[in-house]
């Protein structure tokens, strides 16, 4: 549930096809998401689940699978 969530806030923001997004995609490289994006990212992931997450964390995280655990551990 917490991939298919991620997965379509990404394609949405990215503007890519859902297809493209596997959770080895890496957000930078793979997926072409710039700093900007992924502060956009993180706003609404944080306002999808109504958590919040602290910026040295998303330094760790780096493809959609380590975007996933990361909430899965906040919200479980």
């Amino acid at each position: 549930m917490v991939f298919e969530t991620i997965r379509k806030l990404l394609a949405d923001q990215l503007d890519i096809d859902e297809d493209e997004i596997t959770m080895d995609s890496t957000l930078l490289e793979d997926l072409g998401a710039d700093s900007i994006e992924l502060v956009d990212l993180v706003m609404s992931i944080e306002e999808e689940y109504g958590i919040e997450v602290p910026d040295d964390a998303t330094d760790d995280i780096r493809t959609v699978g380590d975007a996933v655990r990361y909430v899965e551990n906040l919200v479980d």
